[in-house]
C-alpha cells in the first residue's frame, strides 16, 4: 500500500528542514541516511548499496529480486540550489510550514517531493518486483553524484528510468544538454590614471560576449528548440585605478546536440586567453511511440523539460531504456523564493508511481 498522505507529508517535512546544497556531501548523505531508515522500517527486504567517495554521495537500493530481470529504476538527487536571500522569504525557507495545501519550503518541488513519492513507490512494491531506487548528490552542479554512481548502475539490468523532477505530474521526454564553461581573457596591468599603458582584460571581455549574441552558431531541434546561452557570472578586476589583467564570465548553454561548435566558437575569438569545461551533459530524449511510454498512466507533455536532469548522465549507463522526466512539483518554482508543492500532486504522485511499479512487476 501507498505510504498514508501523513507519513508523505512528514517525511517531504523532514527533508525540506535539512538544508541539503550542492556541495554539502556530508549533509547530502545525512539525507540519503533518512531515507534508507525510513525505507528499511516499512521494507526490510530492501537491498542498499552506497559508493565510496567522499564528495559525491549516492545510494542504490532495490528489491532482493533477481538481478537479471530488468528494474524500473526511480532516480533522485537530494541536493538543492542555495537560499542567498532568506530575508525575502515569506516562510522559513527550511520550516517546512504546511499552509493551503502546500508544503512550504526550499526543494519542496525540486525535488524532494519527488524524492518522497518515488520512496512511497518502493517501500510499497512486492519484494518480488524489480524496482530500484538511485539517490544522487550534486545534480545541481553538474549532475556530479550520478556521475559517481553510473559504473555501478550499468552493472544493473535498467528496464525503464522514472527521474520524478517537478513536472506537474506530466510525462516529458526530455531536455536540452548543459554546457558551462568559463570564458577568460588576459591583459596587462597598468595604474588607471594610465590606462594606455596596460591592456583592459575586462573590455576585451566585454567586447566578445557583444559579440556572442549574433555569432554563437546555435543549432536548433524539432522537439529540443533552439540552443540557449546566459553570461551568469562575471569576474574581472581589483580595485578601480588598476586596469584589469584578467576576467572570466561563466557561461551557460543549454544544448540539443554535440556542443564542438560552440566551443570552437568562443575559442576562436581573439580576444579568449582561455576556456575552461566545467559542465558538459548532452540531451536526452526518448521517443513518444515507445510501448512502455505509451503505457503510463499520465498525460504527455508535448515539449521539453526546460531545465537539465540526472538523465543526461543515466542515459550511457542504462542504454536503450526509455527514460522520463515525470514527478510533482511546479516549476515555475524552482529555485525560486517561497518555493511549495502541492499535496495533492505529492500523493498523486506516490499513487501513481506505486501503481506504475505493481504494473512492472506483472509484466512477462
Amino acid at each position: 500500500m501507498t505510504m498514508p498522505a501523513t507519513d508523505l507529508v512528514e517525511l517531504l517535512q523532514e527533508l525540506v528542514r535539512l538544508s541539503t546544497v550542492s556541495g554539502d556531501a556530508a549533509a547530502q548523505r545525512q539525507a540519503m541516511g533518512l531515507l534508507v531508515e525510513v525505507l528499511r522500517e516499512r521494507a526490510p527486504h530492501l537491498q542498499a548499496s552506497r559508493g565510496d567517495d567522499p564528495d559525491q554521495p549516492w545510494t542504490l537500493l532495490r528489491t532482493p529480486t533477481d538481478p537479471a530481470r530488468p528494474q524500473l529504476l526511480l532516480a533522485c538527487h537530494v541536493d538543492t540550489v542555495p537560499v542567498p536571500d532568506e530575508g525575502s522569504w515569506a516562510r522559513d525557507p527550511f520550516g517546512a510550514d504546511v499552509d493551503g495545501g502546500r508544503v512550504w519550503g526550499r526543494g519542496g518541488s525540486d525535488m524532494k517531493a519527488g524524492v518522497v513519492a518515488a520512496a512511497a513507490a518502493l517501500a510499497a512494491a512486492d519484494p518480488e518486483t524489480p524496482v530500484a531506487l538511485l539517490l544522487t548528490s550534486d545534480e545541481e552542479i553538474g549532475s556530479k553524484g550520478a556521475a559517481a554512481a553510473a559504473a555501478a548502475l550499468a552493472e544493473q539490468r535498467i528496464g525503464a528510468v522514472i527521474v520524478p523532477e517537478a513536472t506537474g505530474n506530466q510525462v516529458v521526454l526530455g531536455h536540452k544538454g548543459a554546457l558551462w564553461v568559463g570564458v577568460r581573457t588576459a591583459g596587462r596591468a597598468a595604474h588607471g590614471s594610465t590606462p594606455e599603458r596596460g591592456h583592459n582584460a575586462v573590455l576585451d571581455l566585454v567586447a566578445v560576449l557583444g559579440r556572442a549574441g549574433a555569432g554563437l552558431p546555435l543549432s536548433s531541434d524539432a522537439f529540443l528548440g533552439t540552443e540557449t546561452w546566459n553570461a551568469g557570472v562575471i569576474s574581472g578586476g581589483t580595485v578601480p585605478n588598476v586596469v584589469p589583467d584578467s576576467a572570466e564570465a561563466l557561461i551557460d548553454m543549454r544544448t540539443v546536440g554535440d556542443p564542438g561548435q560552440l566551443l570552437a566558437w568562443w575559442r576562436g575569438q581573439a580576444e579568449v586567453a582561455d576556456v575552461e569545461v566545467r559542465v558538459d551533459l548532452p540531451p536526452m530524449s526518448t521517443p513518444a511511440d515507445d510501448p512502455w511510454v505509451t503505457g503510463l498512466p499520465a498525460a504527455v507533455q508535448p515539449g521539453p523539460a526546460t531545465y537539465f536532469t540526472d538523465a543526461s548522465v543515466l542515459r550511457p549507463a542504462v542504454g536503450t531504456a526509455p527514460i522520463v522526466v515525470w514527478g510533482p512539483g511546479t516549476p515555475a518554482v524552482m529555485h525560486a523564493r517561497d518555493e511549495y508543492v502541492e499535496v495533492t500532486e505529492l500523493e498523486q504522485a506516490a499513487a501513481t508511481f506505486t501503481e506504475v511499479a505493481a504494473r512492472w512487476g506483472r509484466r512477462p
